[in-house]
């Protein structure tokens, strides 16, 4: 219960301000000819200290409209090039109109009209947040993902985005989707600066969104918001860098925009560790370093277009060539009961040559306005080539019981094709809707291995162990899921809705392992060794009936659903020896989520759901994988599918006046049958299959379903801006507990993982030619063992970033990125700590400063590594990987930047009246 006291505190310590909220209308006319005026600028200013609140733009009738603003005093600022501005006090009790107002026409044309209003930070509508881009100052030429970042609850967490404490999936551009899921590409090839705002919310699945019925399935989403006069033009930038030890990098990215027609083409070549393409030269120090030295060649294209007014088509396509040399050593301390312990150490480097295409489609045709059809593929394909050795060794405090060296050429390819198909139906009645659904996946994987190893078996009677082995894996997948969904309203206020849903997954795996003789007659020759080959399938064909309730007003929205499943799974292996495993389950999945709005500022979501897991074909396949031949692994046939119960509750509240911001989330799950690791760790040598001992020492691990997984999470984050320093500030924290159980020689062993987390971010907002970001989080871990105590332990980790650039005297450019991690409590040796500084000297050139050209140095001081602890039901591991270290680079960046003058009133009208 402590833990859930915790976590409670840090969601309900604040208190609740109820306000009541009041709209403003009215109209602009030409005071001259009494004409109805559009596209005038109106402001809404809060009269004490000129704080803008909302902005909007006049409708073709001349018609403006504010919503959701608290009572009190404010003042209506009217503007027009070549009109006097014109302010009116409004004092708001109730929903007013103040009628027409007058714009007269200037005695002098204004070339240009300067007003210094400090632009509001954002507003909270409901479940989304949106940012106003103008509150952020960035410089220039920084990238929509600089812009973001200083934004309130936004930061990453090993290399990857998150907003409001989960990881960010996709990127939408004025609503669109901008090259899928890949969010890094998204971000670095949109500059700050033609961004008008940012919205963060859960888009809910294509399903829900068609029929209305929200089915749990959400995607924390950011939908970047363009302003309109960027929307037609070219603009981008391009770099090119050299440097010692021959470090190269070339890259550019452009966009062309014409309005709904837009292109994106985007392409890197380098040998810096840059995976996407950004000219900042400190982008590349992210929380987590890249592991290894990696060579890469990417181009990508992204193409979105209304083709009439029924047809909208996004597309992106994105191709990656790279090459990695890693080297890496790791320390695993295994979980036994007895005290002898055992403890595993490795060291390995590998050369890998990576090569993969990605395709994307979203395609939707409006056929009128109650029938839709939206069609979603995706196509992948990948290649993989490896060249690795590793030699580990197994140690107790009695002395060593084995050790290995291997090495491994591989050969790996994977295509992939995915389609969704949806089809929407409204009918007269509101409410009155059908959506059926089409889900088809094709899968293919191929694996060809050729194995080398020496095992060093340490007994009474030491034994030595030769392989050389060639491995071949094919696997192949179908999968198809049909439903259809049927809403019916209920009242004024009310709907259900009728489900049904079959589907079936089907895998079938085929692993040869040869060996191949070394010496005499019988050299070159492969035998196929029955105890490493298997040929599996496995079928799992699923059908769910489900009734759902929903009812809905303006402040209170809540769900209920009840869904029954009956699902069948069917593992069929034909090799070495044939037999039919069958399973039925039948399940009640309920599901309950509510929604209310004390305020359009403040909102309280609570979702519980359930689910189940059918566990893979590769957790399935009885297969030994000896990889590893110190630790072997198989799958298991006879594995259940799991359960899960998963709570979540989430406050937000944004004070437009004060521009405080606050997210609360409390967050659990329960498991049975959750799928977890079985390890055996052999005390004398046995012999698991035909001609495969397991010696003393050795592992054989599989999966095995257990119940007791739980666990719990929490996060807030507050923020504000602090304008006596013209900076944002933000502090987030949280506390999470895992309760994980394993097995160990047939022992069950729970973890118990708590980590306190916190951190804060100073974001300036004093100009475009200064800008800094200061962020630092720390945690404080402990783990609990229940079958080996000795070895629960506690360990630290801070890590604390500094990006600073500054545009000096005659256009000189300062840019400093000091990135600073310190560790404690990890296994010796791995408590180092780095503090990974970068720095460029450059000048603003050419005209409008479109150029610059810099010397970047990275890694100044030379202390760039990767240090990681990762924690399971069987052992504790800390790890280290080389990493890119110190280089010098020359480097030329070149902003492009062109649009057109702006959409003509036919056009605004045209665009008003779509």
């Amino acid at each position: 219960m402590k833990h859930v006291t915790c976590a409670l505190f840090f969601f309900f310590f604040l208190n609740q301000v109820f306000s009541q909220q009041y709209s403003i209308n009215g109209t602009i006319h030409d005071n001259v000819e009494d004409h109805a005026f559009p596209n005038v600028t109106v402001l809404l200013l809060n009269e004490p200290d000129s704080l803008l609140m909302q902005e909007t733009i006049t409708s073709a009738d001349g018609s403006f409209y504010f919503e959701d603003i608290p009572s009190g005093n404010y003042l209506l600022r009217v503007q027009y090039l070549g009109y006097e501005p014109m302010d009116q006090a409004v004092a708001l009790t109730q929903n007013t109109d103040v009628g027409i107002l007058y714009l007269m026409e200037s005695a002098t044309a204004l070339d240009e009209v300067t007003i210094n209003i400090r632009p509001p930070m954002g507003e909270q509508k409901g479940d989304t947040m949106q940012f106003n881009a103008g509150a952020f100052q960035t410089m220039k030429d920084a990238s929509a993902q600089n812009l973001i970042e200083k934004m309130p609850g936004i930061g990453s967490a090993d290399g990857n985005l998150q907003a409001q404490g989960e990881q960010i999936v996709q990127i939408l551009v004025d609503g669109k989707p901008f090259f899928g899921t890949d969010v890094k590409a998204a971000l670095q090839n949109l500059p700050a600066e033609v961004i008008q705002s940012i919205q963060i919310y859960d888009k809910l699945s294509d399903k829900a969104e068609l029929s209305g019925f929200d089915d749990g399935e959400r995607e924390k989403t950011i939908n970047i918001i363009t302003k309109p006069n960027s929307r037609k033009g070219l603009f981008g930038k391009t770099t090119v860098g050299y440097g010692n030890d021959d470090r190269y990098m070339a890259g550019a990215s452009v966009n062309a925009f014409n309005e709904d027609r837009r292109i994106t083409v985007t392409g890197l070549s380098n040998n810096i560790n840059a995976t996407d393409y950004s000219a900042d030269p400190n982008s590349r120090s992210e929380s987590r370093p890249q592991n290894g030295i990696i060579n890469t060649n990417r181009i990508g294209v992204n193409f979105s277009d209304d083709w009439g007014k029924k047809v909208e088509i996004n597309a992106s396509y994105l191709f990656n060539h790279r090459k990695n040399f890693g080297e890496e050593s790791l320390v695993r301390d295994y979980i036994l009961p007895d005290a002898d312990g055992q403890v595993y150490s490795e060291s390995s480097n590998n050369t890998r040559r990576n090569m993969d295409h990605r395709f994307n489609m979203r395609f939707e045709y409006n056929i009128d306005s109650n029938n839709r059809i939206l069609i979603r593929p995706n196509i992948s394909a990948e290649s993989d080539r490896e060249n690795s050795y590793f030699t580990g060794n197994t140690v107790t405090a009695s002395g060593p019981l084995n050790q290995t060296e291997n090495r491994l050429f591989a050969n790996k390819t994977e295509f992939d094709i995915n389609n969704r198909l949806f089809y929407s139906r409204k009918f007269r009645k509101k409410g009155r809707s059908l959506t059926v659904g089409l889900h088809t996946g094709n899968y293919r994987n191929e694996d060809d291995e050729d194995r080398e190893a020496e095992n060093i078996y340490y007994n009474e009677t030491d034994r030595t162990e030769i392989l050389n082995q060639n491995n071949l894996r094919s696997h192949r997948g179908f999968s198809w899921e049909a439903n259809a969904s049927y809403t019916e309203p209920v009242g004024k206020h009310s709907m259900m809705e009728f489900e049904y849903e079959i589907g079936n997954d089907k895998d079938d795996s085929d692993k040869r392992t040869y060996n191949i003789d070394d010496a005499g007659e019988m050299a070159g020759i492969r035998r196929l060794d029955t105890a490493l080959s298997n040929v599996f399938n496995s079928r799992y064909l699923s059908q769910e009936a489900e009734i759902g309730y929903q009812y809905a007003r303006e402040r209170f929205r809540m769900q209920a659903e009840a869904e029954f499943q009956h699902a069948r799974l069917k593992n069929d292996q034909e090799f070495p020896s044939p037999f039919v495993l069958e399973r039925t389950f039948k399940s009640i999945l309920p599901s309950v989520r509510i929604d209310y709005k004390f305020s359009d500022t403040k909102n309280l979501e609570f979702d519980y759901d359930t689910r189940t897991n059918a566990p893979s074909v590769e957790d399935l396949q009885g297969v030994i994988d000896n990889s590893n031949p110190l630790q072997l692994e198989t799958g298991n046939p006879n594995l259940l599918q799991s359960y899960s119960n998963r709570f979540r509750l989430r406050y937000r509240s944004y004070n437009p006046k004060t521009e405080r911001s606050f997210f609360g989330m409390v967050m659990s799950s329960l498991t049975d049958n959750n799928v977890v690791t079985s390890t055996l760790i052999a005390e004398t040598p046995i012999e698991i299959a035909d001609g495969i001992v397991l010696e003393r020492g050795s592992q054989l691990s599989r999966p095995v379903n257990l119940d007791g997984y739980w666990d719990l999470r929490s996060y807030f984050n507050w923020g504000k801006p602090l304008h006596v320093i013209s900076a944002n500030f933000n502090v987030h924290g949280g506390i999470s507990y895992t309760h994980s159980p394993g097995m160990i020689n047939e022992e069950v062993n729970f973890v118990n993982t708590t980590r306190y987390s916190g951190g804060l971010s100073l974001s300036s907002n004093i100009s475009d030619r200064i800008d800094f970001n200061l962020w630092t989080r720390s945690a404080y871990n402990t783990v609990e063992n229940s079958l080996r105590p000795a070895l629960s332990n506690n360990y630290f980790n801070q890590t604390t970033r500094l990006n600073y650039n500054w545009i000096m005297w005659q256009n000189l450019v300062y840019r400093l990125d000091i990135n600073h991690q310190f560790n404690t409590g990890l296994s010796e040796g791995y408590d180092n700590s780095i503090f990974l500084v970068n720095m460029a000297l450059g000048k603003k050139i050419l005209k409008n400063e479109r150029g610059e050209i810099s010397v970047n140095v990275y890694d100044l001081f030379a202390q760039n590594n990767n240090i990681r602890r990762d924690i399971t039901e069987t052992y504790i591991e800390d790890s280290r990987s080389n990493v890119l270290q110190r280089y010098l680079m020359l480097s030329f960046t070149y902003n492009i930047r062109h649009f057109s003058r702006g959409t003509t009133m036919k056009d605004y009208e045209e665009l008003y009246n779509n």
